[in-house]
């Protein structure tokens, strides 16, 4: 690792949610992999240009694992994405064989079907809101639909149970704390005794569904190990409501700050909805810190010598604003002729759920635009409660409109 003896200390303080730190757009420009100490207080690199991220994400010469894994840098005090994770001799073939397992849970036909069930959702959802406006006058967009959605998306895909949707995302929640210490990890034995119990309950019953499917693998697989599925279906469920719930918020934002961009929308929901998808998802910045990767070998790239066992933190926020690939790069623009990023990652890690957010998010934002076309916050942005996670995003979502 560097010499350096003042290292920059992540996270770097932000002027409101939906903006970076301007020490990124320096850093960019004139440092792209730099020295940082991580909250947890140990060193790392932090890489914020958009080639060099993008060149990590898919570089073979970076993973997740570390050959002495109590040794290696901690990105943060939280339970999850927080270290090194996986078998360092196994990682590749491992991540391989989980994308074989999981493509034909994603696939273009299983989100369709979800995409159906979704809008009834959503429009229940909504429903209930509306009632509720009509006595209180104010709602909660992220306690009454940005919450609830993904979670039963997630639910419903893997099989766990609608009943177990408030425990798993209560055990989430304090899984991702970075400001409750042991409760975090605490939470994360929690989680996995939880997700036991669920799995030996669906042994003796099968379903069509992510969770069973993992379970008929593994009793046929024995390289697949019993504490390495269950690992597998405890991300799944994390990550898998995790982010999009923070991007539909962060998504409500962008577009209630700037009434123009909201209006746009209203005007040609079914036209516009899919380029705003994806400018949410280049855009919209939930978390403070970044992607983490452990190099196996000495790597020199932009002008240092990143040593084996370093750990990297890859920041896609600081990517996706990148003035060198995008133009006015700060500025939300659906409409931008630029219609690349990083949102979901790259190369063999490439998001396996990609699908499923985008669906959740065009669902979400077409039923908003159609519904509710006067719809406006009802509380300051920086007045906002931003949730204390590894993920951020707001914990709370005031809107109103007029009443018909």
């Amino acid at each position: 690792m560097s010499t350096a003896t003042e290292r920059l200390r992540l996270p770097f303080t932000r002027p409101n949610i939906l903006e970076l730190a301007p020490l990124y757009e320096v850093l960019r420009r004139e440092a792209p992999i730099t020295p940082v100490t991580t909250p947890a207080g140990d060193p790392a690199w932090l890489v914020t240009r958009f080639e060099e991220v993008r060149l990590l994400l898919g570089d073979k010469r970076f993973g997740r694992s570390h050959p002495e894994p109590e040794k290696a840098s901690r990105i943060s005090t939280a339970a999850v994405q927080d270290g090194p994770t996986g078998e360092y001799s196994t990682e590749e073939a491992d991540h391989t064989r989980m994308r074989r397992l999981l493509t034909p849970a994603f696939s273009a036909k299983r989100m369709r079907m979800l995409g159906e069930n979704m809008e009834e959702l959503v429009d229940g959802y909504l429903d209930r809101l509306a009632a509720e406006h009509e006595t209180t006058g104010v709602v909660d967009l992220h306690r009454g639909l940005a919450f609830p959605l993904p979670v039963a998306m997630i639910c419903r895909l893997l099989g766990v149970p609608e009943e177990d949707n408030e425990q798993f995302a209560s055990l989430s929640e304090r899984m991702a704390g970075t400001e409750i210490g042991e409760e975090a990890h605490r939470a994360r034995e929690e989680f996995f005794r939880y997700m036991v119990g669920l799995v030996e309950s669906k042994r003796g019953q099968l379903g069509e569904d992510v969770i069973s499917d993992l379970v008929r693998a593994q009793s046929e697989d024995p390289s697949f190990n019993y504490e390495e599925m269950v690992r597998l279906c405890v991300g799944l469920l994390f990550a898998g409501h995790e982010t999009t719930v923070n991007r539909i918020g962060l998504g409500v934002l962008f577009l209630l700050t700037d009434r123009s961009r909201w209006e746009a929308l209203t005007a040609d929901p079914d036209g516009r909805v899919d380029a705003v998808v994806e400018e949410v998802m280049r855009l919209g910045a939930p978390g403070d810190l970044g992607l983490l990767r452990y190099a196996r070998e000495d790597v020199d790239i932009a002008g240092v010598t990143i040593l084996a066992g370093d750990a990297v933190v890859l920041s896609i926020n600081a990517a996706n604003r990148d003035v060198e690939v995008y133009s006015e790069a700060e500025e939300f623009n659906p409409d931008r002729p630029e219609r690349t990023h990083l949102g979901f990652g790259h190369g063999a890690h490439f998001c396996i759920g990609a699908s499923l957010a985008r669906t959740e998010l065009r669902v979400v934002f077409s039923a908003l635009a159609r519904r509710l076309p006067d719809l406006r916050l009802a509380k300051d942005l920086d007045a906002l409660e931003v949730r204390a996670t590894l993920t951020g995003g707001v914990a709370e979502l005031p809107v109103t409109w007029r009443s018909a």
